[in-house]
């Protein structure tokens, strides 16, 4: 595969306590105008808006979905569904600031001919293949829950 670029675009205005902005998935205008601003970003409930942190959890359970498939479909069992979510956290740092310092996948999948413990190890197994697992690694801890649902 030739190098892919993807990009996202914002828009912010004001200063950062008060100010708020506008996402925009511009690769593929996707999503429309999704808006964030720093008091949705560390509220338990954000109103409708977005955050960063929530982009980096969609592009991770994304990624892993489909690391996943690949990876079971090249054991020969592709999966019949796949449902994945992550918990991506962001916490003060030590020095100041904020950091992203975890996400925990957690999936669920029906496989035939698979049983918990093959899925399971595929499960562990596409973590590592995953481009954005990867790229976070080192950084960020990384967790996976796997829930098998049957084949």
């Amino acid at each position: 595969m030739a190098d892919v670029t993807r990009h996202a675009d914002v828009h912010w205005e004001g200063d950062v306590m008060k100010g708020s902005g506008n996402i925009e998935l511009a690769s593929s205008g996707a999503g429309g105008s999704l808006p964030f601003s720093l008091p949705t970003r560390s509220a338990e409930k954000a109103g409708g808006q977005t955050s960063p942190e929530e982009l980096i959890a969609a592009s991770h359970a994304g990624c892993y979905a489909m690391a996943l498939s690949m990876t079971l479909t090249q054991a020969g069992n592709p999966p019949e569904s796949l449902d994945a979510s992550a918990k991506v956290a962001l916490a003060e740092a030590s020095g100041g600031g904020y950091e992203v310092t975890r996400s925990e996948l957690t999936v669920k999948g029906r496989v035939p001919g698979l049983d918990a413990d093959g899925f399971e190890k595929a499960a562990k197994e596409a973590e590592q293949a995953c481009p954005i697992s990867n790229a976070m690694r080192g950084n960020v801890e990384i967790s996976v829950n796997a829930e098998f649902e049957g084949g």
